[in-house]
């Protein structure tokens, strides 16, 4: 379903299933709320083209930290809806820490929610941005760096299970 409407998406902006251009779109909307991953992207554009590497990674990092960015002004200015969880544990962990906890962008999941509370916290935005961006920056490094290091005859295996 997902796939579907990512490939929908590209079709309607008119942007090639693989690219630079891709790896953006994907990596923001993966950064906010909805439920995307955007390493497949990332992964299969590097695997397609090797040079691509840097500029696939700050590109896909430039895209998910902006993605982060929008969920920051979403809870900067959703106070009303999260005004009931002001007591939870998640307040008091995030004001503890600041900008710092956007090191935790990354993180699937919790990452999204925790952009989000920090724009309704009021966390500083630049500090915010830039540990938001730190944090995705080395998730994606990790994430390709393993996926490369994986032998080429395993994702021949694992196409021919979903194929």
């Amino acid at each position: 379903m997902i796939e579907s409407a990512v490939l929908w998406l590209l079709k309607t902006l008119a942007v090639p299933t693989v690219g630079l251009t891709s790896v953006f779109i994907i990596s923001f909307v993966a950064a906010t709320l909805l439920p995307l991953g955007s390493e497949p992207a990332v992964f299969a554009v590097i695997k397609a083209n090797g040079a691509l590497f840097w500029p696939v990674i700050f590109v896909a990092t430039l895209g998910n930290t902006l993605g982060g960015v929008v969920d920051y002004w979403m809870g900067y200015g959703a106070k009303q809806a999260f005004a009931r969880e002001r007591g939870s544990s998640w307040f008091a962990w995030l004001e503890r820490y600041g900008a710092k906890t956007m090191l935790l962008a990354w993180v699937p999941g919790i990452g999204d929610p925790i952009c989000t509370l920090g724009g309704w916290l009021k966390l500083p935005f630049w500090p915010s941005v830039m540990y938001m961006a730190i944090g995705k920056f080395l998730r994606y490094i990790l994430v390709v760096w393993l996926l490369l290091n994986v032998p080429d005859g395993f994702w021949r295996e694992v196409a021919g299970w979903l194929a």
